[in-house]
């Protein structure tokens, strides 16, 4: 188990993020598109920008001339993610008063 840490955390740092960040992608897109409750569907929405937020930082840090572009774009991603939940919160509440319910199946149209 040690050198199976000394080889991931301390050998290769920048492919682990990448492959954290990839494995929470994919989880993210799986959720996404296999959910019909749109929380879930915000869930897997928030993991994809998490996953885009680790690749930013995982650069930022290992790759000498990004200075703070990553860092800067991670805090622009975190901006948009509390906006977009926002929105979507009150859409989803907006379903739910109209519906009964918050299954994206069924909210094809509005009331108006």
């Amino acid at each position: 188990m040690n050198d199976l840490h000394q080889f991931m955390f301390t050998r290769r740092p920048l492919e682990t993020l990448l492959v954290v960040s990839a494995i929470i992608f994919v989880a993210g897109l799986y959720t996404i598109m296999t959910r019909k409750n749109a929380v879930s569907i915000l869930m897997g929405v928030e993991l994809v920008l998490n996953a885009a937020n680790i690749n930013f930082v995982a650069f930022a840090t290992f790759v000498p001339r990004a200075g703070l572009h990553g860092s800067v774009f991670v805090l622009f991603v975190i901006v948009l993610a509390a906006a977009e939940a926002a929105v979507a919160l009150a859409i989803i509440i907006g379903i739910y008063q109209n519906f009964g319910r918050v299954d994206v199946d069924q909210a094809d149209v509005m009331k108006g």
